[in-house]
């Protein structure tokens, strides 16, 4: 027989919005909508649970966000801060399984069915994960847990705020059979429409078409609804593409002058870097610096060398250098950033090389 699977599928709750609260206190219990500038073109890219209470969601125009909610607070995204709270919690994902499978800037799923730590409880591992990650961020996140990467999906949504639910194979049939058209990860608005037509507006309703009925309305997708309402999900998690840089960064809640201020937190960061790389195996050639001003005003700089590196001496060597290098009269800045790129595999084979996408520089409005 297979094993069963063990998949845990983590989401951070309201994320942007989160964060920007976390960093802004005062607005804590507010309805804060984060995108666009209130009642303009621009759209919500999320928003808190007291901003859904009047009918705001994500994707949704800024102008209609205004409508429903006039007194709400919209704010522009803060990435910087969106980006180290993503890295955070991916570390966190990776001290338990290799195996992390990330979907956004804001959600993953892990696969623990054999994890690092010899955790016989996947249950164990998402309440570890979701206890870390408030920790060392103060967010909360969702978890589901289940034996396949469908249910461990609608699982996370099951107990929303800061919620865990673990939906095992005795439990999936009354799960999925209860379960409103519409919550079913892959069912969008217009299937869900065109399903409501037919009499489809729940998982039990969806259980007791065929698959050629339902072939016959959905085309390929049929076959898609047909196996998620019975539990059937063979999908693995898969971290496919390919590593190209590793980096870490740090914004300042206060703006920053002293250079030997800024020394000490570059070499925290090299020595960040230089752990990580030295536990994945590889090693890099480029090392980039990056500065933005206290007038948001963004520099970098790049050293590049013929010996592949991996010690956290010769990173921060070179970061100071370069860092003594950039700085001019305007050295009041707001962020410092390091970064390694150019690598170089132990065994110098692609396919063991990993980009973790949860984290990108321009993040598309989610």
């Amino acid at each position: 027989m297979n094993k069963t699977r063990k998949i845990i599928h983590v989401d951070m709750d309201a994320f942007f919005a989160a964060v920007y609260i976390r960093d802004h206190p005062e607005v804590k219990g507010k309805p804060v909508i984060c995108g666009g500038p209130a009642n303009s073109r621009g759209v919500v890219s999320t928003c808190n649970y007291e901003a859904r209470k009047f009918g705001v969601h994500s994707a949704m125009p800024s102008f209609k966000a205004y409508k429903l909610c006039p007194n709400g607070i919209f704010v522009k995204p803060e990435f910087d801060a969106i980006k180290e709270a993503s890295e955070i919690a991916k570390e966190i994902f990776y001290e338990y399984s290799d195996l992390v499978e990330p979907v956004s800037i804001d959600e993953a799923y892990i696969d623990v069915t054999e994890n690092k730590k010899s955790i016989a409880s996947a249950t164990q591992i998402a309440i570890e994960i979701r206890r870390k990650i408030f920790c060392k961020t103060k967010l909360t996140a969702s978890a589901g847990v289940s034996y396949n990467k469908f249910l461990a999906k609608i699982a996370s949504d099951m107990n929303k705020p800061d919620g865990l639910m673990v939906v095992t194979p005795l439990k999936a049939k009354q799960v999925l059979e209860e379960l409103p058209i519409g919550k079913f990860h892959g069912i969008g608005i217009k299937s869900e429409g065109k399903m409501n037509l037919l009499g489809i507006r729940n998982g039990r309703d969806l259980k007791e078409r065929t698959l050629k009925e339902l072939m016959k309305h959905f085309g390929k997708a049929g076959s898609y609804y047909y196996n998620i309402v019975r539990g059937i999900d063979n999908r693995e998690v898969t971290t496919k593409r390919i590593r190209k840089s590793l980096g870490h960064e740090r914004t300042f809640a206060k703006d920053i002058s002293d250079v030997s201020k800024m020394v000490e937190i570059l070499f925290k960061l090299g020595e960040k870097i230089s752990k990580q790389i030295q536990e994945r195996k590889f090693k890099a050639k480029t090392l980039t610096l990056k500065i933005k001003y206290a007038n948001f005003d963004v520099v970098s700089r790049s050293k590049t060398l013929d010996i592949p590196f991996d010690q956290d001496r010769v990173i921060n060597h070179l970061g100071k250098k370069m860092l003594l290098e950039t700085l001019g009269p305007k050295c009041k800045i707001r962020l410092l950033g390091l970064s390694v790129s150019n690598l170089v595999w132990e065994n110098d084979k692609k396919d063991k090389q990993e980009l973790f996408s949860f984290f990108k520089s321009e993040m598309p409005v989610i």
